[in-house]
């Protein structure tokens, strides 16, 4: 494992402190996509429970209901099995599950991400704690820099 190493800002020149800025911007916009991601699946998996906690009230009573094909596309269909439901566990893979199973599986999954959710936005605020501090620092040389040159301007 790298160890890292721990740099004062102020003794680092302005393209110096320009370069950690860029890295951390591209770092920062990586993390907030990741995290928007993770929020995405975090509400697919929410909303599948919530559609096979509705099932344990339903009959199979050969029950109407709205198959969806596409995101936009759904088609009718009769619900015959309440006691089953097709999971889908990733990379293609599908298991046919109790509806308890299956409650429980994508609890699971809601919670295994929530705390993703949590570990990635404590890493996005120290990046943007270090962002802020990167640019506070470039600020007060940029000013120190007029300043001199103003001085130099006066003689």
């Amino acid at each position: 494992m790298a160890e890292t190493q721990q740099v004062n800002l102020t003794d680092l020149d302005l393209s110096s402190l320009q370069n950690v800025k860029n890295q951390l911007d591209e770092e920062l916009s990586h993390l907030t996509q990741s995290y928007s991601k993770l929020k995405n699946v975090q509400g697919r998996f929410t909303d599948c429970a919530d559609s096979v906690n509705s099932l344990k009230s339903e009959q199979a009573d050969e029950k109407q209901i709205l198959v969806p094909l596409t995101s936009s596309l759904y088609v009718p269909g009769k619900l015959s099995n309440v006691e089953k439901v097709i999971v889908d566990i990733g990379t293609g893979y599908y298991v046919e599950k109790s509806v308890g199973d299956a409650s429980n599986f994508y609890t699971e999954k809601v919670e295994y991400v929530k705390k993703n959710l949590s570990k990635l936005e404590e890493n996005i605020t120290g990046k943007q704690n270090n962002l802020r501090a990167i640019v506070n620092v470039m600020q007060d040389k940029i000013q120190e820099q007029q300043q001199q040159q103003q001085q130099a301007a006066k003689k």
